[in-house]
């Protein structure tokens, strides 16, 4: 198992070897197994995860009767989600996966490995092409002071005398199913049963998160990322060589120099 559900919670930073990195903390399960999908009868493999809980009066009689089939409950799972395998899906201990058991954050990651988080991004409502598609607008020259946001003509001409579907026009932005790649599990708190992730997630606060581990790792990697990045964006990705404290001079300097001489 690779993958747990989890909810975000916010955003805050931490320090890591004196670096400061913002960090998304999110409530990694604890995860239900729902129902287990077998190649000999579904023709996959698969686990059905379900996440938090709800009243039955909130339930649809479908679902509930869906959800008894793996134990009488008065409540039910609010977020569900299936999640596919090549093989029979078994947990950490290498025991094959029953409807019922549990799966916790620290039975998956551990600090340092790196993960994807799925989510719906925040809905921005109605946005022009430049704040939704990155248009560069029109001049304000020779009297066009209110085009400057405009997309600018859509037509096709006589043929094919329509707009083609897919043109990138104004409209509702927001609410995608969005995925953030090559983040670092920070910490994992057991207790809490909460993680800490380098960098922000897709969604609003509360909004339901997929989680996958794409690779293990370790917290020396996430530091080399991190100074590597701080170089690049605030030296110019390049340091002076340690003890060598006199700045390194201009070329401009040294023109002006050769012309006074």
């Amino acid at each position: 198992m690779k993958t747990i559900l989890g909810k975000k919670i916010g955003m805050t930073q931490v320090f890591v070897n004196d670096l400061r990195i913002p960090v998304t903390k999110i409530m990694a399960g604890p995860c239900k197994v729902i129902q287990i999908r077998k190649m000999d009868v579904d023709g996959y493999w698969a686990v059905q995860l379900g996440f938090l809980t709800k009243r039955a009066k909130n339930t649809s009689k479908p679902l509930q009767g869906h959800f008894k089939k793996s134990k009488k409950q008065k409540h039910f799972p609010r977020f569900l989600k299936e999640i596919r395998f090549e093989t029979e899906p078994k947990n950490a201990a290498g025991v094959a996966f029953g409807v019922g058991d549990i799966v916790v954050a620290s039975d998956i990651f551990k600090k340092g490995d790196v993960v994807s988080v799925t989510g719906i991004s925040k809905g921005k409502g109605f946005a022009g092409v430049v704040k939704r598609w990155g248009f560069a607008g029109g001049s304000r020259t020779h009297g066009q002071s209110d085009r400057e946001r405009a997309p600018g003509s859509i037509g096709q001409g006589t043929t094919p005398g329509r707009v083609h579907k897919g043109k990138k026009m104004g409209g509702r932005m927001g609410t995608d199913k969005t995925t953030v790649t090559n983040l670092h599990i920070i910490d994992v708190m057991d207790e809490q049963n909460e993680i800490l992730v380098s960098g922000p997630v897709p969604g609003r606060i509360g909004a339901f998160l997929t989680m996958t581990k794409t690779a293990e790792g370790s917290l020396k990697d996430l530091e080399k990322e991190v100074a590597t990045h701080v170089i690049e964006k605030e030296e110019g990705g390049e340091t002076p060589a340690e003890g060598d404290s006199k700045p390194a001079e201009s070329p401009v300097k040294e023109e002006k120099q050769d012309e006074n001489e």
